[in-house]
């Protein structure tokens, strides 16, 4: 059976966690004490060198790091990758795109505004990535008035993988009233994936005391 290392409040875990449960895989789950530094052992960096979770462990021991990656696996030949050479790259281009404009953006605002750690990143850092994700909630909003989902007609794994940490910017103070097309859209993506894989908030452990 597969395995899945993870941090539950992990939004990049979750996305793994949608992707396996839509597709109907049984998974073990391998919860990682992540502030307790269990990601920087020598055990879990044979599984991934950068100590970091997702990891998605295959049955025959082998494994695969990085939430992408782990999508684009799991994917391939399902209803969730398309089948044709264009469409794979476009969502090549989205995962891409959240890995670079998303989640070091808003995944990093909302991890450091969850856990009391914004006023010591206070100053330029954070203005910085503030811009940056306004300029990249601008830009789903110019796509999605062209189309329900990010590629083609239906769900895909770059919906997912835009979605996770977007639709949680209204942690650190992210509006979406001005982007009606990108607010359809996460409704859309919402109900394509159904109500059972919540959010988990950070553990104790997380906070900066």
């Amino acid at each position: 059976m597969l395995a899945l290392h993870d941090y539950r409040p992990s939004l990049n875990g979750w996305k793994a966690r949608v992707l396996l449960g839509l597709l109907g895989i049984p998974y073990q789950t391998r919860e990682v004490a992540l502030f307790q530094g269990e990601a920087q052992g020598e055990d879990f960096l044979k599984l991934n060198p950068i100590g970091a979770v997702p990891v998605l462990q295959l049955e025959d021991g082998r494994s695969i790091a990085e939430s992408s990656a782990i999508l684009t696996y799991l994917a391939d030949g399902t209803r969730f990758m398309p089948s044709d050479l264009y469409g794979r790259a476009k969502v090549a281009q989205w995962l891409s795109f959240e890995q670079y404009y998303i989640e070091p953006t808003i995944g990093s605002l909302r991890f450091w505004t969850l856990t009391g750690r914004l006023g010591l990143n206070a100053g330029r850092m954070v203005e910085s990535r503030r811009e940056s994700a306004e300029r990249a909630l601008a830009a789903l909003e110019r796509v999605l008035r062209e189309g329900p989902f990010l590629v083609g007609q239906a769900l895909t794994i770059a919906d997912i993988a835009v979605y996770a940490y977007t639709h949680r910017a209204e942690d650190c103070g992210f509006r979406f009233k001005s982007h009606s097309a990108l607010s359809a859209w996460l409704a859309r993506t919402a109900d394509a994936i159904g109500p059972d894989y919540p959010i988990v908030p950070y553990t104790p452990d997380a906070k900066f005391a």
